[in-house]
């Protein structure tokens, strides 16, 4: 059965090129990631003045400056190939921490509703009617800038989405014919829950995961743009952003670079997310 789901997967992934796009996108930024001390040609946190603002191609007597160097003189290709390790550390964890607080939160909510379910959900429309870029900003902001902190909220907050989707599905599934037996054959409620109904309810999770994933490397970038996130001199997306927009008339290379670099990986899984989507369909 694995097998043949396996082949199906392959085959609808020849037969979707956007589909097959973004997965090779996204296989690349994780080889990237990877590989990022054998491939980085230079030392990404290394500054050397002397060279500080040059073009991209520039020749130094320690190699070539493919995407050039910023305004301390530090390789632009260096900082984006380990900034991709950051964003997908903290977008994977983040969004393995919000996948596991909604998929439980939804689960105990669609099965045993009542008062559980009741305060849940409306915690659930709490979070949602506060903007959501405000509340990271407040919060990050009390505890302060850091890779941990950064985690931990985005992990905490993103709790939603999964939750609700889950709860919906649940609540669908508890009136099926197979639940209504395995309840009558004296199956426990844990094993309900978590060999009848998790697993009919992975595919729609495998999908949100996948597009949440693409939202926690936008937001992670845009707090580090704002200096709420991975502090200096950690190479990060956002945080070189940030630094390019002041030399963006003058050295355009220094957020051209970050910014295709975080478009490119958002569009790929993105692209992916919208593949997952149909094929579970």
């Amino acid at each position: 059965m694995a097998v043949s789901r396996t082949k199906k997967a392959f085959h609808s992934l020849r037969e979707s090129k956007r589909g097959l796009i973004g997965c090779l996108i996204v296989l690349a930024v994780l080889a990237i990631a990877v590989l990022a001390p054998w491939i980085s040609p230079f030392d990404p946190l290394k500054q050397v003045l002397a060279l500080r603002l040059k073009p991209p191609g520039f020749q130094s007597s320690q190699g070539t400056h493919w995407f050039g160097t910023d305004h301390l003189g530090r390789d632009i290709a260096s900082r984006i190939i380990y900034g991709s390790r950051v964003s997908l550390q903290i977008s994977l964890i983040a969004v393995s921490i919000a996948a596991t607080l909604g998929i439980l939160i939804g689960l105990l909510t669609g099965y045993f509703r009542g008062t559980v379910d009741s305060l849940f959900m409306r915690l659930a429309d709490i979070q949602l009617a506060f903007p959501f870029i405000l509340l990271i900003i407040a919060v990050v902001s009390v505890l302060g800038p850091s890779m941990q902190n950064i985690i931990i909220v985005l992990g905490i907050t993103g709790w939603v989405v999964f939750a609700r989707i889950v709860r919906s599905e649940v609540l669908s599934l508890r009136e099926r014919e197979f639940i209504t037996a395995s309840r009558a054959l004296g199956s426990s409620q844990a094993k309900i829950l978590f060999l009848h109904l998790l697993p009919n309810v992975g595919a729609s999770c495998i999908v949100i995961a996948t597009l949440e994933i693409a939202r926690m490397i936008m937001v992670e970038a845009g707090l580090s743009f704002l200096g709420l996130g991975i502090p200096p001199p950690t190479p990060c997306w956002g945080g070189a952003l940030a630094d390019g927009r002041t030399y963006l008339f003058t050295s355009w290379w220094l957020a051209t670079f970050p910014g295709i670099a975080l478009m490119t990986t958002i569009l790929g899984v993105n692209m992916m997310g919208d593949w997952l989507r149909d094929f579970f369909a």
